[in-house]
């Protein structure tokens, strides 16, 4: 029997190893703008609720105290404009990237069923479906896909790693088509409140679907938002039909978000000054690295939201990693997210202002 890695592709961030030990080596230190990690604290109201429901020595529930729903959907309703949303509507999970490999395993996926994803992904979408055995298939317009056997349509806007926003009507014609297929819509929405030159719109938004949750799901994250990528705090909303099954299963698989986590996100959710600040820091950052790098000769395509900025000199994407690293800045190569990707870099934002500074000035010289 092969093992279940045997599924899975090289694990892509294992081929910037050299890179990254020249980068280190640049006298003033290395600039790693490759991984989107967050490097600014967590908020102090968040790490108080999280101190404060430390003493937890039971087991929490899968679907997450009351307290947990109510701020979820109370964010649903206040952030992205949703309607009638209730505790059916919504479920925590263990972290966005867990759900992403998995959903199509628990969904029942498997040889003969079709996962699509956009043509420049996150790899992880790619990984969900070969863990659970189903064929996979890459879209430039998910409405000019086959729909025989496409069980689920993934959707990422903000895009990771482009930046590229769908428009409200782009939304609401995927959904469209995606329902008159009998298709299953998840739209990976993690980036949505770091919009810069446009305000990115939720498929749960009633203006994309109509007013109904059938057949469509959102996925949201805390890690960037709130810096929160070490307690693994993210959640799914939408149609009660898909997340009915998916707590069921959730609970025979012990898939449980701890219970001080469960208190930190009520927190987070309930209070909007702390992503303005961290909104404010992202975008500082993201205009002095953008201007930096048009300065060097870089092109910057997309980009208007998330965390990264999509750069291109019109060569290998390996070359610009090499030539970066050559200043002691790491990037992250574009074929990391699809063959189209191989004259990009991701530039991630996710670096301290001094890191920052640094980076602007070695491509100033």
């Amino acid at each position: 029997m092969s093992a279940v890695s045997d599924r899975l592709p090289a694990f892509p961030w294992d081929k910037l190893e050299p890179y990254k030990k020249t980068a280190a080596a640049h006298p003033g230190g290395i600039v790693d703008l490759s991984v989107g990690t967050p490097v600014d604290p967590v908020p102090e109201l968040i790490q108080k609720a999280l101190v404060d429901a430390a003493d937890s020595p039971g087991y929490p529930t899968v679907w997450g105290t009351p307290a947990l729903r109510d701020a979820i959907t109370g964010w649903l309703e206040r952030r992205l404009g949703a309607r009638d949303v209730t505790h059916r509507h919504v479920l925590p999970v263990v972290g966005s990237k867990e759900l992403v490999a998995w959903l199509p395993t628990q969904l029942g996926l498997g040889p003969g069923d079709k996962v699509a994803y956009p043509r420049l992904a996150y790899p992880t979408y790619e990984v969900g479906a070969r863990l659970a055995r189903a064929g996979y298939e890459a879209y430039d317009d998910p409405r000019e896909l086959d729909p025989a056997n496409l069980r689920l349509l993934w959707l990422n806007s903000p895009s990771n790693p482009t930046g590229e926003v769908l428009s409200k009507d782009e939304l609401t014609e995927i959904v469209a088509w995606a329902r008159a297929h009998g298709v299953l819509l998840v739209s990976d929405e993690c980036y949505l409140e770091l919009g810069w030159e446009t305000d990115p719109v939720s498929v749960l938004h009633p203006d994309v679907n109509g007013g109904s949750y059938d057949g469509i799901v959102a996925v949201h994250s805390l890690s960037k938002r709130s810096n929160l990528a070490g307690y693994r705090a993210a959640f799914i909303a939408g149609d009660p039909a898909v997340l009915g099954p998916l707590l069921e299963i959730r609970k025979h698989g012990g898939m449980m978000t701890s219970a001080p986590t469960q208190a930190a996100v009520v927190a987070a959710l309930g209070d909007d000054e702390h992503v303005r600040v961290q909104r404010e820091r992202y975008a500082a950052r993201r205009e002095s690295l953008r201007r930096a790098l048009l300065g060097h000769g870089f092109r910057i395509e997309h980009s208007e939201a998330s965390l990264y900025l999509w750069a291109t000199r019109g060569e290998s994407c390996w070359d610009t990693v090499a030539h970066l690293a050559g200043l002691g800045i790491l990037v992250a190569p574009g074929d990391f997210y699809g063959e189209a990707g191989d004259r990009f870099v991701r530039v991630a934002l996710t670096a301290t202002d001094e890191r920052v500074r640094a980076a602007v000035e070695r491509l100033a010289a």
